[in-house]
């Protein structure tokens, strides 16, 4: 697996991203529906889900990142190429663009940058999260990271259960988290004769 991009906490006034207000989004059908990206000028990651609705994942965008304009695109280069390349199976082809989140505090931060380390087919707990995010004690706050991603399989907040394994909550449903994580599986060798 490659390593993933970092996940920016911030941007800066002097930031070209940050100033222009525009942002660019496509859509890209999926087996689980529309799948919609929202990029900032840099061509990082900024939101996306399963949804047609780009004002909805907008919304989702801390407001110091979020573009005051949406252009719609036909694709989005990498970004597009990745999401069609995860479903074709390159299941680490979302780990290998850039994402930007903000969230005004460091936990947040950590645990996205976290998450983007939990590799397919090995999904973790709530309380396997926290530690990778340096704080075991923090396990609501991990769910908390879970809940507040704006950036779901680029930040893959699906790979993360409950200490019971079941399935805890996914802004998509648990229809598509499940889907995902047997999607994600590996597949099991071929017996020998």
């Amino acid at each position: 697996m490659s390593a993933p991009s970092a996940v920016t906490s911030a941007t800066t006034p002097s930031d070209p991203a940050a100033d222009s207000g525009v942002g660019r989004f496509a859509t890209v059908g999926t087996p689980n529906g529309p799948f919609t990206l929202i990029a900032d000028q840099a061509g990082r990651v900024l939101a996306s889900g399963w949804t047609d609705d780009p004002a909805y994942l907008a919304a989702l965008v801390h407001r110091s990142l979020r573009p005051t304009t949406l252009e719609q695109s036909d694709e989005l280069g990498d970004l597009t190429d990745a999401v069609t390349a995860y479903y074709a199976g390159d299941l680490d082809a979302p780990a290998r663009v850039p994402v930007v989140q903000h969230s005004g505090g460091a936990f947040l931060t950590r645990a996205w940058d976290a998450l983007r380390t939990v590799a397919p087919g090995k999904p973790v707990t709530y309380t396997q999260f926290a530690r990778l995010a340096g704080e075991p004690a923090a396990v609501r706050a991990a769910a908390t990271a879970c809940a507040r991603n704006a950036a779901a399989l680029f930040v893959p907040c699906h790979r993360v259960r409950r200490s019971d394994g079941s399935l805890g909550g996914f802004r998509y449903g648990l229809d598509t988290k499940q889907w995902l994580l047997e999607f994600e599986e590996p597949e099991a060798p071929e017996p020998q004769d």
